[in-house]
């Protein structure tokens, strides 16, 4: 700019503010706002909060006051610092869920509360609210809760990962809206398949343990674990899928089901690095977490992988403690009622292998030569998808076509329309001009 001040307009008021003018101390006072520590600058944010109070003030607005210096103008992120946590009572408000919301039917519930069917009144889409059983405000509780809503706003990302809207807290109850999976959750599939007396099939698991290890991939790329993948924190979402596409368009009868497998419920995520670790369902739960050793703790993920995978490859009940429990964590697959690959049946051994270091890494799982079948159908999936895309885009651009050329024809109609009618007054002008009555000279002799 060509001067060292900037105009700051708020509302319809412009206010100009010299350099020397002493700031107003409602200005100054930090706003509170929760530092979510699973970001990665959460550890810059707390330790520089003490530093930001030596530093030059500016002001807390959207722009910069009239007379300011250009370098006074930027906003550092030191004058944002918390002042304290905001507690769930501090976040109450009026009746969001009512207002917002209508409750089509209760689909869930847990350890942490109920989980509901919702629809929005603004935008007509469903969603999955789920709400707190208790009263969270000064619980032990409370902070797990916040957990969850920091974990879900940081890994919200993924196609592999419930995806998060947003939460709120209403009667010292917290409140987080998220991603509908139409399927239900994984739990669900393997009580009907017990019902009917089937289990997931071969390329069936091996989707199931790639889709899951995507997803555990990007979570373990941001520096975090889940620490409580188990079936009913797997949630399925259904999407129909053209397969073959005809000429005219007519695919009814020529889609399929896509089945997507989402990682939900991040009650227990907590960092690779200094974690806070919440000890998750017994069933699924690595020795070494049991023995407070944290040292491999992505790889606990990788061990309950296994133990889903195989409660859906139709495998009793998993035991919670007992000579059971203690050889699963010895490295004894339990038993599995139908017949698998060998080298299916030995990644899931080795998965589950009472070294944590000897399980491999989600990125490994994600390119093992075990489920590069699975790979190829999901890479083909993806073709179908793009080939539906395109089919659909050809059909877009006939109808833009057919379009501009509708419309050409109608301007070239309209204009021929006014050339005739402009002709036509011309026309009629010179009839009038040509046939009007004249004065005549009238030459009269009279003798």
């Amino acid at each position: 700019m060509g001067s060292s001040s900037v105009k700051l307009r708020v509302g319809s008021l412009f206010m100009n503010v010299g350099k020397s003018e002493k700031h107003d101390p409602d200005i100054r006072r930090t706003p509170h706002v929760n530092i979510n520590p699973f970001t990665p600058d959460s550890l810059f944010l707390h330790t520089s909060e003490g530093q930001s109070r030596r530093r030059k003030r500016t002001y807390w607005n959207d722009s910069c006051g009239e007379d300011m210096e250009a370098s006074d103008c930027e906003l550092e992120d030191e004058t944002i610092r918390p002042a304290k946590r905001i507690t769930i009572t501090e976040s109450n408000m009026k009746s969001r869920y009512a207002t917002e919301f209508h409750e089509l039917e209760k689909i869930g519930s847990g350890e942490f509360g109920s989980v509901f069917k919702c629809v929005k009144r603004l935008d007509g889409c469903i969603y999955a609210i789920k709400r707190s059983k208790k009263p969270l405000a000064g619980s032990v509780d409370e902070q797990n809760a916040l957990r969850e809503v920091y974990a879900h706003a940081v890994l919200g990302q993924h196609s592999h990962v419930v995806r998060y809207y947003s939460a709120w807290a209403e009667d010292d109850h917290m409140l987080i809206q998220n991603e509908y999976c139409n399927g239900g959750s994984l739990a669900d599939a393997i009580s009907e398949n017990y019902r009917n007396m089937r289990y997931f099939t071969e390329p069936e698991l091996k989707d199931l343990l790639l889709q899951v290890a995507r997803g555990l991939k990007y979570i373990h790329s941001m520096s975090l674990v889940h620490m409580d993948i188990k079936p009913s924190n797997i949630f399925i979402s259904r999407t129909s899928v053209p397969s073959t596409t005809s000429e005219e368009g007519d695919d009814d009868d020529c889609s399929s089901d896509r089945i997507i497998f989402k990682i939900g419920d991040l009650g227990h995520v907590t960092r690779i690095s200094s974690p806070q670790v919440e000890e998750g369902d017994s069933r699924f739960l690595a020795n070494e977490v049991l023995q407070e050793n944290y040292a491999h703790l992505p790889k606990a993920d990788i061990f309950a992988l296994a133990l889903t995978v195989v409660c859906a490859a139709g495998a009793e009940p998993l035991p919670t403690n007992g000579d059971r429990w203690h050889e699963i964590r010895q490295g004894k697959l339990p038993k599995i009622p139908q017949v698998l690959p060998q080298e299916f049946l030995e990644l899931l051994k080795v998965m589950i292998s009472p070294d944590p270091e000897k399980r491999p890494s989600a990125v490994a799982l994600v390119k093992h030569s075990v489920l590069l079948s699975a790979a190829k159908k999901s890479a083909e999936q993806l073709r179908i998808e793009l080939n539906a895309e395109k089919f659909k885009n050809s059909l877009l651009q006939k109808e833009l076509k057919k379009a501009q050329m509708a419309k050409a024809a109608a301007e070239e109609r309209a204009l021929f329309t006014d050339r005739m009618k402009t002709r036509s007054t011309s026309q009629n002008r010179t009839s009038r001009l040509i046939g009007k009555k004249m004065n005549r000279s009238v030459s009269l002799t009279i003798y």
